[in-house]
């Protein structure tokens, strides 16, 4: 009876059954602390890869390649000098599916030809933005050509229309070190819109 009672009455391993109950919450508490700096991070490089992308893709060649060659003046029936109205150009978007790069306007059908996409100036920003943010494929991202009322029908230095360019990414997963519930939580989409700029060339920058 003394010897159980002396065994009951031992308390020389209690801090390390204490131990073992706190440190599960304790690494859980450390790891999702790591999670949510990561998190945070991997917001703030998209956000830097959309801004490199937007730059990129107003310095370098347009993805509807047609657009930079069409003359307003001439196949538009725009008085030269004049701003292209937003009906010429509603704008347009490019995005990848598959890696198969394309080009639509926003009603579907174009009022300026739209049959020659730049699919190698649409993975050449991709390419940039995988400079800074790893892991983002073409299907992440659309660019948009949106219209800004700058630039003129007939301008013989380059593009009739100096569009807004933005640049999206989104659908980008992020994987946390705990909580497998979470594992296909996705950072949140990002974009940068910049004026079109040259429009023309390929190393940009």
């Amino acid at each position: 009876m003394r010897r159980l009672r002396k065994f009951l009455l031992d308390d020389r391993a209690g801090s390390a059954a204490e131990f073992a109950l706190v440190l599960p919450a304790f690494l859980a508490l450390l790891l999702g602390s790591i999670d949510v700096g990561r998190y945070m991070w991997n917001v703030g490089q998209l956000e830097k890869a959309t801004m490199m992308g937007a730059r990129y893709a107003v310095v370098t060649d347009m993805i509807p390649s047609d657009l930079y060659s069409y003359s307003y003046a001439i196949d538009g029936g725009i008085p030269q000098g004049e701003v292209v109205p937003l009906a010429s150009f509603p704008g347009i978007s490019c995005t990848s599916d598959g890696g198969a790069v394309a080009c639509a306007c926003p009603d579907g059908a174009c009022p300026f030809p739209n049959s020659n996409i730049d699919q190698t100036a649409f993975n050449r920003i991709v390419a940039r933005m995988n400079m800074v943010y790893g892991g983002i494929s073409p299907d992440n991202v659309r660019v948009d050509y949106a219209w800004s009322g700058l630039g003129y029908a007939g301008d013989p230095n380059g593009s009739d229309v100096d569009p807004i360019v933005t640049v999206s990414l989104e659908n980008m997963p992020f994987r946390p070190l705990i909580f497998a519930s979470l594992r296909d939580t996705q950072l949140p989409g990002t974009s940068h819109s910049l004026t079109m700029e040259d429009g023309r060339g390929e190393r940009g920058f």
